[in-house]
């Protein structure tokens, strides 16, 4: 794959874009551009509406968690410009209280992805004429793709037969992890199957013990 045309469109747009852009680079053969969170509005707008790029299309906005970072987040924007027959990554990085500008305004298609990535990893977006949960129910508490979110989350749910409706409540382990060693799933069948031989000598261990 020829990567000049990617490189002299990085140069181009930084050189465009010097207090926005804080760097770019080719990583596994795509542009990635860095840019301050206060001009991502700005610089969606560039990318769109300049003739040599004409990135109309928005193609998806998600999060990225970095727990150790000061900024865990980076919000990643994926652009498409048909006529250029060319994609281009935009990232910010941003933390968990200060919100990133909507770019609803640019891109309509913005306000679902916008909507998702405030609902999987609770980064706000100012200026969103609907943030409220799209993936969830209304009333999940957290925000599931977080890192430090519990894999058991914090709720369970469940129909009361008493009340007639479903009702929430703290999450009930019904029973301990177990462990499997994985030998063989006819552990306790008399017949003797494939696979069972891996287990002999862990048991002869034991006997001999």
């Amino acid at each position: 794959m020829d990567l000049a045309p990617l490189r002299e469109l990085g140069d181009y747009i930084a050189a465009a874009l010097p207090q926005d852009v804080e760097r770019h680079e080719i990583k596994n053969n795509a542009l990635i551009l860095y840019v301050r969170r206060e001009s991502i509005v700005g610089v969606l707008t560039y990318l769109r509406d300049e003739p040599n790029c004409q990135f109309k299309q928005l193609v998806d906005v998600c999060g990225v968690d970095f727990p150790e970072r000061q900024n865990r987040f980076d919000v990643v924007y994926n652009l498409l410009s048909l006529t250029q027959n060319q994609r281009i990554r935009v990232k910010i990085e941003t933390d968990a209280a200060t919100p990133v500008p909507s770019v609803t305004g640019v891109f309509s298609a913005a306000n679902w992805y916008e909507r998702e990535t405030w609902d999987l990893f609770g980064i706000p977006f100012s200026d969103h004429p609907d943030l409220r949960r799209i993936m969830t129910d209304y009333g999940f508490e957290g925000h599931p793709l977080r890192k430090d979110f519990p894999l058991t989350g914090y709720v369970e749910i469940r129909y009361d037969d008493e009340q007639k409706r479903v009702v929430y409540e703290p999450v009930k382990l019904t029973q301990e992890f177990r462990n499997f060693d994985f030998l063989s799933p006819w552990e306790g069948v008399d017949v003797r199957l494939p696979g069972d031989e891996k287990a002999e000598p862990q048991e002869q261990a034991e006997g001999d013990s």
